[in-house]
């Protein structure tokens, strides 16, 4: 019989499998980051969503942009996979909120 040899069945060792933490990556300054501002209404049912692509952070620093343009926008909205999605087209009102934050602002679409 063939067993598995990588499992363990009983040890002393308060901590037997260490996992290296992650390095904790600085903040990403928005000054010379490019973001791409589009609407979009694809996968959505036709509600319209303003989408900003581009953004170089932490999850943190995504959820905190996300915040002040919901209350922005006064609308929802979603952070994940580097993107940031806001509910109804408010692309004018996030592109100039995102160029006084320092961002190089780019519209796609149409």
């Amino acid at each position: 019989m063939n067993r598995p040899r990588g499992r363990i069945v009983y040890s002393t060792d308060p901590d037997p499998d260490p996992q290296p933490e992650p390095p904790a990556s600085a903040p990403v300054s928005a000054r010379g980051q490019t973001v791409y501002v589009e609407r979009d209404r694809k996968r959505r049912a036709g509600k319209t969503v303003t989408v900003v692509s581009g953004l170089a952070g932490n999850a943190d620093q995504l959820r905190d942009l996300l915040k002040t343009l919901q209350k922005l926008c006064g609308a929802g909205g979603t952070a994940h996979d580097g993107e940031i999605e806001v509910q109804g087209d408010h692309r004018e009102r996030v592109g100039d909120h995102l160029t006084k934050l320092g961002y190089r602002v780019k519209f796609r679409g149409g």
